[in-house]
Formats: C-alpha cells, sequence, structure tokens
C-alpha cells in the first residue's frame, strides 16, 4: 500500500514540476513578444525621425498658426495700365517663357476694367510668416513688388505696418521688418530635408481668408517651373490664389517652403503647388537682412541647353553642357574671349549638365571670382578659359517681339517643315514664315517669324545661301543641321535632323 501511494505522490510531484514549467514558458514567449513589439516601434521611429501620422493637425497648428501673417499692399497713384502692360502685370513671374502653362493660366485670370477714365488705387494681397520676435516677415516678391504702403496683420487681428528691407525676383523672395517694438511669435525653418511622401501643412491667405489651413504630402522635389535656374518643391495641399509668400510645414512645425506659385487651368486649386524649399529661403533671407540685396555671380551670356542634334552638331560623344547663343558685349564672358557657339562643359571642374545647372553654379559664385570654364568651340580641342565675373545685373530688358510683313519671294525647305522667305531689310537673315506643325522643327520650338541668322555656324542672306549650305550638309551625311536663330532680342540655336532636305 505504501509502495502505490509513494508512486501517485512521485507522478502529482511531477505534474506540479511540468505546470510551472509551462507556465514559466509562455511568460517567457509573452515578455519576448512585447520587447520585439516595442523594439520594432523604436527602429521605426528612430528611422524616419517621427512618429506615425497624427489622428490631427490641430496641436501643430496651434504651435505655428499665430506666426503667420495677412499681407495688404497698395501703390499711389498708379498708371492706368494698357491692355498689354495689364496681362504681364498679372503674372508673379515676368521671366516665364511665353508657352509655359503657368504663364498661360496668369495671362487668363479675371481682369478689371482696365480702360476707366482715371488711374485707380492698386491693391494686393498675399501671405507670409514672421521669422523672429523682432518682427522680421518672409514673403514673395510678387506680392510686395510695386508697393508703397505695406500692412501685416497677425491673428489676432491686429495690423502693423512694415517696410521693405529687400527682395529677390530670381527666388521670388521678399523680407519685411514690422514697424513695432512688441515681441512676435515665430517659426524656425527646417534644416532637414524632407522626403517625397511626408506630410506637410499649409498656412496662408486664400481669398482674403485669413489663417486657412490645409494639409497634404510633399509630391515632388527638384522641380523646374520656368521662372528661375532655382528648383521648387511640389505639395498637394491646398493653395489658392492669396497663399502666395505663406508657409508649409512639416510635422514638427518646421517650415519647408514658401509657397509661390500653383498650376491650374481652372485658377482654382488642382492639387499642384510649388514652393522655394527653406534651404534657398534661409540663404537669400540672409543675404537680405544683411545687404538688403542678393549679390550673385555674373557671367553675361545667353544660354541654351545642348540638345542631343546639337552635341551631334558639334561633335560632342554625350548631351550635357550650356550653348552660349550670345554673350553681352562688354561682359564677363566677351572679355575672356567667351563667344557664340562655345559650348561650356564644366565650371571649375565640375561638369555642368544644362543651362539651368550652369545658372545655378554661377549664381553660387560672388561676384568678382574668377573662375575656371571648359568649353567646347567648333573644330577645336577643349579649351579652359579664366573668367573673373561680375556682378548680377538687377533688372533685365525684357525681350520685344516684333512681326513683319511677308515676302513674296519664298521657299519651303522640304521635310524640315519651313517655309522661308528673304528678310524685309535684306540684311538681317531670313525669316521663317511658317512652321508645319508636325515637323522636327516644331517639335524643337523653331516659331514662325524666327529670323535664320547661320545655318551650320555660316552667315546666311539669301535663300540660295540656305540651299547651299543644306546641300553640302547632306552630302557629308550629317545627321542633324545646326541653325541659329534671332527671335526678338535673343539669339536661339536649333539642331535640326537632316532628313533628304532641299529647297524647292
Amino acid at each position: 500500500m505504501k509502495p502505490m501511494n509513494a508512486i501517485k505522490a512521485s507522478l502529482i510531484e511531477l505534474q506540479t514540476v511540468r505546470l510551472r514549467y509551462d507556465q514559466f514558458a509562455a511568460t517567457i514567449i509573452i515578455c519576448s513578444m512585447i520587447v520585439l513589439f516595442f523594439g520594432l516601434s523604436f527602429v521605426a521611429k528612430a528611422r524616419t525621425g517621427e512618429v506615425q501620422a497624427p489622428s490631427t493637425f490641430a496641436d501643430l497648428v496651434e504651435k505655428v498658426k499665430p506666426a503667420v501673417v495677412s499681407i495688404r499692399v497698395s501703390s499711389k497713384g498708379a498708371k492706368r495700365l494698357s491692355q498689354k502692360e495689364g496681362r504681364r502685370g498679372l503674372i508673379p513671374f515676368p521671366d516665364l517663357p511665353r508657352d509655359h502653362p503657368l504663364n498661360e493660366f496668369f495671362r487668363n485670370l479675371p481682369r478689371g476694367n482696365q480702360n476707366g477714365p482715371a488711374p485707380q488705387r492698386r491693391l494686393a494681397q498675399g501671405s507670409g510668416f514672421v521669422i523672429s520676435a523682432d518682427g522680421f516677415v518672409v514673403t514673395n516678391n510678387h506680392v510686395i513688388r510695386g508697393g508703397d504702403q505695406i500692412i501685416v496683420t497677425s491673428e489676432d487681428e491686429k495690423k502693423y505696418d512694415a517696410e521693405l528691407i529687400g527682395s529677390d525676383a530670381r527666388t521670388d523672395l521678399a523680407l519685411l521688418k514690422i514697424k513695432s517694438s512688441k515681441s512676435f511669435p515665430y517659426v524656425k525653418f527646417a534644416k532637414e530635408q524632407s522626403r517625397v511622401g511626408d506630410w506637410v501643412v499649409a498656412v496662408g491667405n486664400p481669398f482674403g481668408l485669413g489663417g486657412t489651413v490645409t494639409a497634404g504630402i510633399l509630391s515632388a522635389q527638384g522641380r523646374d517651373i520656368g521662372s528661375s535656374p532655382y528648383d521648387f518643391i511640389q505639395v498637394d495641399a491646398a493653395v489658392n490664389r492669396g497663399n502666395s509668400g505663406g508657409p508649409t510645414f512639416n510635422l514638427k512645425g518646421e517650415v519647408i517652403g514658401v509657397n509661390t506659385a500653383i498650376y491650374s487651368p481652372s485658377g482654382g486649386n488642382v492639387g499642384i503647388a510649388f514652393a522655394v524649399p527653406s534651404a534657398t529661403v534661409i540663404d537669400i533671407v540672409d543675404q537680405l537682412k544683411k545687404n538688403g540685396s542678393v549679390q550673385r555671380g555674373w557671367l553675361g551670356v545667353r544660354i541654351q541647353t545642348i540638345s542631343e542634334d546639337i552635341a551631334a552638331s558639334l561633335g560632342l560623344n554625350e548631351q550635357y553642357g550650356a550653348l552660349i547663343s550670345d554673350a553681352t558685349a562688354g561682359g564677363p564672358a566677351e572679355k575672356a574671349g567667351l563667344r557664340s557657339g562655345d559650348a561650356i562643359l564644366q565650371v571649375n571642374g565640375n561638369k555642368v549638365l544644362d543651362s539651368r545647372d550652369l545658372a545655378r553654379k554661377i549664381a553660387e559664385f560672388a561676384p568678382n571670382t574668377t573662375v575656371k570654364i571648359a568649353i567646347k568651340r567648333a573644330g577645336e580641342q577643349k579649351l579652359i578659359i579664366d573668367v573673373k565675373l561680375g556682378a548680377f545685373p538687377g533688372s533685365r530688358v525684357s525681350s520685344a517681339h516684333t512681326g513683319s510683313k511677308r515676302n513674296n519671294k519664298s521657299s519651303t525647305l522640304v521635310n524640315l517643315g519651313l517655309d522661308l522667305a528673304i528678310s524685309r531689310s535684306g540684311k538681317e537673315g531670313i525669316r521663317i514664315l511658317d512652321v508645319d506643325p508636325d515637323s522636327d522643327a516644331a517639335e524643337k520650338g523653331v516659331r514662325r517669324g524666327d529670323i535664320i541668322l547661320q545655318v551650320n555656324s555660316k552667315n546666311v542672306q539669301t535663300l540660295a545661301e540656305v540651299d547651299k549650305l543644306v546641300s553640302t550638309a547632306m552630302k557629308r551625311k550629317s545627321k542633324a543641321l545646326l541653325m541659329t536663330l534671332q527671335r526678338g532680342d535673343t539669339k536661339l540655336f536649333v539642331g535640326l535632323k537632316l532628313r533628304n532636305a532641299n529647297l524647292r
């Protein structure tokens, strides 16, 4: 009997030990899962530097909104604008190409009566934001341009006079100073670059509705909107007229960009807005605060990007660089020996990707800096030329496009789609009367009214000269023909593919 009791006791003790072991193992597994979960969450936060998207932006808005202001600008005795001037006056980027979609959008905006009996006071509204406690405000240049009275309205509806410290048309930025000894709430710029897909919040004064908040994501970076050589960021937060100069924030409440332009066929928000990146704003604002203006190096050339066909016509194995279409008389480039037709390939040993890249590279240097320019000149090896940069002019002369009467003596450049005639003066070259919309010339941007000055770097004054040069290029089995065009006061180089072209 005793042995049986001993066996039962042993079995009970064994089951108890096993139960405790199972409980211990389960505890270990649960603890491991908890550690793993929080560990992965920590890693995810460490990688992004941010928590996941908030369920509300209210805390962020409450933090930054007091620093965002509305700006109202007026000018006294504004002259009555002609129809043409009125259209251009609505365009915040006067340097936009005529065929750029943003240019078309601004030209089509509703306009008031421009033929009234008396000049009227010009009014403009926009947005801005305070960047320091003593009242420095950042906004767009096109918001305050031409104004002589600037009123800044804060979130609490208090109004302050402000003075213009400086502005920069190339980046469309302006710096104001509120005329008050009061301490203002302000925001800071982001030092780290945001990533495409990050959440953003825009605050501004669309249509005069101050303090409007919208949210979206950073859609793209490095956008070229045709207004300057600088890149812009693209966001899909709702941005409308009046948001210009307002800030776009990241989830930390830091400014990642200054809202500048929108793209919209209808004039309203379609989710495509552009802002000046904070890195650019920081540099420009610092110079405006110190000097009241931005100092940039100036090469003194008109340039265009080298296309594949132009590269082939110049004997380049790769498509890169910028082509000088004209050198300003007495400018740094002309003084150094650079001339029309030279292909700029490098600046101080750094490869030039295209015309915008060259403009950015030169602008980074201070005036009076000597740089080494690597060029490819027709019929010569690569040359290195030292150029002492000048100061970028504060203004530029707008190009004027003039028409002409059709000359009866005309010819057609078959398969290139060009209808040509001798220029009216007989000294300007060959005028293009018409361009076949399905031709390579149309695809390359050749327009009716352009003047052909040269064919393959040879001056042309008659249709026979054009015919001869085209025939010579065909006999040599050239793949492309290089034409030098005059459009208004601008020279352009265009490479056109040769396909059994001849005059008839």
